[in-house]
């Protein structure tokens, strides 16, 4: 047994260190260093970490559930043109069409916490994936507004349960050293829906108008059908196993997902300990099954608890108070303020705005387990302040009527791909991961679906206002506001968000039970 351990770890530590002996298996403390002396070597180890290809396909799986929220962002920024003129709507009308799935999908993301941890974290998915394609069916063949609204409100249910779960999934299957990676799919597969919602718009806009939005919409549910069917082929999560006590199933999945049997077992040791399985009789406590959970976080939390709460939930409330859902969604509307008033040349333009999204999303989550969350969520955040501060200043220019200067709509347009790039590169990918793996694992369904929870409601908010608030201080002065809000957020992650790259899951806890870890 030595000796395997010494072949699988040599080259991650000097020669002079002590190697781990059979009983130290079964040892937390051991288990603990042990996984740090793994993890240590991310900046200066001779071996870089190898993506495990039965995790990889697990979390692409489970991540391609986020198209569905993408395509639907996407498509209904160029929908809208085309049910505004069939069906006869107002604006307000609009606000309220379009902002009404992130309201709505508050409900999924509180619900999916609890059912998660009830049936499971596959079956959730398949659950999303179902309640969505009924939600398209619905929007398809809506033959009033109100037919339409009652299809957005049972797919924003679906979008809520695919937000929380996906990102959760991908976290508790993936070895730490690719976590970063992989709990960031999500995001990248959210863009590109957006980019396959954008073509779907650009290449259905020469058919009939009450034909062509129903066709978008609608459309949604193809991959939905494929989503639940591939869910179905990859494994439960090993933590969720372990929770509800069938460790020898975890341990297969586990040692799938690890470089061997003796990883696996590590593994599997530090989440007994973590979840609080008796070590005698090996059963696990009632606070594993949720029971308690959400007294624990929020009557009177444990101050580290306190502490992953406030960095989950403003890591969440500025992921949207960003703007960048508005933006997208009302990005034909800006453009056609900047002077681009054909309809195939607006959508033509956001489809390249859903290119520079997706590529800096698939950059982003290539570098997280590389350079770390802190500095890519900073460099995003105040990349996008001075995008949008961009965008105000060209917007302000193009406000008086008559002839729009030439750079200025240049301008918008560049600053438009530069905030949304921004966002793929910070806020975009790294929400998702950070808000998964930052809370201890009894705590984490319900913990993530409430952060989640506050990220649809502002979602939502600024979705149902950006237009009628932009019509009363132009659409220069809310990009300015937008502005400020993303300086604060910059300011915000500094202080509030210690870094996490190289950290397992258990070993997290540590970072928020020390007050110096904060800024570091």
């Amino acid at each position: 047994m030595q000796d395997s351990l010494k072949h699988l770890y040599d080259p991650l530590v000097p020669e002079s260190d002590p190697v781990f002996s059979e009983e130290d298996l079964t040892s937390p403390k051991k288990t603990v260093q042990f996984q740090e002396r793994g993890a240590a070597v991310e900046g200066g180890g001779r071996r870089k970490p190898r993506l495990n290809r039965y995790a990889l396909g697990g979390a692409i799986l489970a991540s391609t559930n986020s198209i569905l929220l993408g395509y639907d962002i996407g498509v209904m920024s160029g929908a809208v043109l085309f049910i505004r003129e069939s069906l006869m709507i107002t604006p307000t009308q609009v606000e309220i069409l379009v902002g009404s799935l992130n309201v709505v999908s508050l409900f999924g993301s509180l619900a999916s916490g609890r059912t998660s941890d009830w049936i499971g974290r596959r079956y959730t998915i398949v659950l999303a994936a179902a309640t969505f394609l009924i939600g398209a069916l619905l929007m398809g063949l809506a033959p009033s507004f109100m037919f339409l609204m009652a299809g957005r409100v049972v797919a924003g249910i679906g979008v809520g349960y695919a937000l929380m779960i996906a990102p959760v999934y991908a976290a508790e299957i993936s070895p730490v050293m690719t976590r970063g990676f992989l709990s960031s799919l999500p995001e990248v597969f959210i863009n590109v829906g957006i980019l396959l919602g954008y073509v779907s718009n650009y290449a259905l806009s020469g058919l009939p108008v009450d034909i062509s939005w129903r066709l978008m919409l609608g459309l949604a549910g193809v991959p939905a059908i494929a989503i639940g069917a591939g869910v179905m082929t990859m494994p439960e999560s090993p933590r969720w196993l372990v929770m509800e006590g069938r460790f020898e199933e975890a341990k297969r999945v586990l040692i799938k997902t690890s470089e061997d049997e003796v990883e696996a077992e590590l593994r599997l040791n530090q989440m007994k300990t973590n979840i609080g399985v008796d070590g005698s009789t090996g059963t696990v406590s009632a606070r594993s099954h949720g029971h308690g959970v959400w007294k624990e976080l929020l009557w009177r939390p444990a101050r580290p608890v306190r502490r992953i709460l406030i960095a989950a939930i403003g890591l969440n409330f500025f992921m949207q108070a960003s703007g960048n859902d508005a933006v997208v969604y009302f990005s034909p509307e800006v453009f056609q303020e900047a002077g681009i008033t054909d309809n195939q040349q607006l959508l033509g333009v956001t489809i390249i705005m859903g290119l520079a999204k997706t590529f800096f999303a698939f950059v982003s989550a290539l570098c997280l387990d590389h350079l770390g969350r802190r500095p890519l969520l900073m460099l995003g955040s105040a990349g996008m302040a001075v995008s949008l501060a961009g965008l105000g200043l060209g917007s302000k220019f193009l406000e008086p009527p008559g002839s729009k200067p030439t750079w200025a709509i240049a301008l918008c347009v560049v600053a438009v791909c530069a905030d949304v790039s921004f966002f793929s590169i910070g806020l975009g990918p790294i929400t998702w991961v950070y808000s998964s793996e930052i809370f201890p694992t009894r705590l984490r369904a319900q913990g993530t679906s409430l952060a989640i929870a506050v990220n649809r409601v502002v979602s939502g908010a600024v979705a149902m206002s950006f237009l009628s608030i932009s019509r009363e201080i132009t659409f220069g002065g809310m990009f300015f506001v937008l502005a400020g809000i993303m300086g604060l957020a910059t300011v915000f992650f500094y202080f509030f968000l210690p870094e996490t790259k190289g950290k397992s899951l258990e070993e997290i806890w540590d970072l928020f039970e020390n007050e110096d870890t904060a800024s570091s």
